[in-house]
């Protein structure tokens, strides 16, 4: 899972990284939106992992990653310059989420915090910069067809472009539009961004932190909102205290880390789940879409798991839990074979059968 972290400059976006990573990126100002991104990968903290590594004594035992990239900040204008490029135009595209970093502190301007304002004007620049893709896009191919290329494929990416272009105009985010399958298709190659899912990260000061209930539900109206108190929590990040960490977070109201917050709201966006591979060599957790097959499932582990698919013995992490250890959730007949249709659940234990 890749979260891209964007916002206009001087909002906190590299504070917010820190916080969520434990680095120490320079929080100094970017000077252009050239700048290359600082990119962290962190584990997944999950206590079922840890019970599993404890039962089978593994060789190995890995977590769910989430990597995340702090892009420079978004000035406006900078969509029709190029909001991303060099090596942050690739990683912008691979990004799955896109978290908008909006300053709810007073800074060194003077001037207050406009988090609304600030995240129109970041939401206006992805779309002026879809806009500028599709439209480049469209005129690639007229010059086909200049040259007499007016296949079927390019007619219907035409029509796609153009509904999207109508959709753009007219301030729509693209993931709002109701594609259907071989339109999403088509699509899904441009990687426009505001075809991403978004979430906002409200990044406020020690005194406001936890006080802004009515923006906070203004700003739930539009997208998915945390709220963090990201210099105070970049401060926390970097304790080697775990009881001095947990004394300042209860302090501050604060019941978790940030990156375990902003893990689960990036679940519930994208809608992932967990499930889990065990045996003596490795325990690990795998990431799926929520409504995933068990073939999907084989495939995220290996291909040849997908392509040799034959079955998946499932059995539940609760019931590993429950019943103490895999040999008796077999005696109780709790471990079942599955076919490639069945819908993987959180917290699933897979043993995938193939033959390659």
């Amino acid at each position: 899972m890749r979260i891209g972290l964007i916002g206009l400059p001087n909002s906190g976006k590299t504070t917010i990284f820190n916080a969520l990573t434990k680095q120490e990126a320079s929080v100094t100002s970017y000077g252009n939106a050239k700048a290359e991104p600082n990119v962290a990968v962190v584990e997944v903290v999950d206590d079922r992992i840890w019970h599993l590594s404890e039962m089978y004594k593994p060789k190995k035992t890995i977590y769910a990653t989430i990597e995340f990239i702090d892009f420079a900040g978004v000035t406006e204008g900078s969509a029709k310059e190029g909001l991303f490029s060099g090596p942050a135009m690739g990683l912008i595209k691979m990004a799955d989420a896109l978290a908008v970093v909006v300053r709810n502190f007073a800074d060194e301007s003077g001037f207050p915090p406009t988090p609304i304002d600030d995240m129109g004007a970041v939401f206006g620049e992805l779309l002026i910069s879809d806009l500028i893709i599709a439209e480049n896009r469209l005129e690639r191919i007229a010059h086909a067809y200049k040259r007499g290329k007016k296949t079927t494929a390019l007619q219907m990416e035409e029509k796609i472009l153009l509904k999207i272009i109508d959709h753009v105009s007219e301030n729509g985010a693209i993931i709002e539009l109701d594609l259907n399958k071989e339109e999403e298709k088509v699509v899904r190659g441009f990687q426009f961004f505001t075809q991403k899912p978004l979430m906002i990260i409200l990044n406020s000061d020690e005194h406001s932190f936890g006080k802004n209930d009515n923006l906070w539900g203004e700003i739930e109206k539009m997208h998915r909102v945390m709220e963090f108190a990201g210099k105070f929590e970049m401060e926390l990040s970097s304790l080697d205290d775990p009881e001095e960490e947990d004394f300042f977070m209860a302090d501050m109201g604060i019941e978790e880390s940030a990156r375990d917050r902003l893990t689960r709201l990036a679940y519930g966006l994208l809608g992932y789940i967990s499930f889990f591979t065990v045996g003596s060599d490795e325990v690990r957790a795998w990431n799926i879409h929520e409504g995933g097959t068990s073939l999907e499932a084989a495939g995220v582990i290996h291909s040849d798991l997908a392509r040799g698919f034959i079955r998946a013995e499932c059995f539940t992490y609760d019931d590993l839990v429950a019943y103490g250890s895999e040999k008796e959730v077999r005696g109780k007949g709790r471990i079942r074979l599955e076919g490639k249709n069945y819908l993987v659940e959180d917290g699933n234990i897979l043993n995938i059968r193939f033959n390659v």
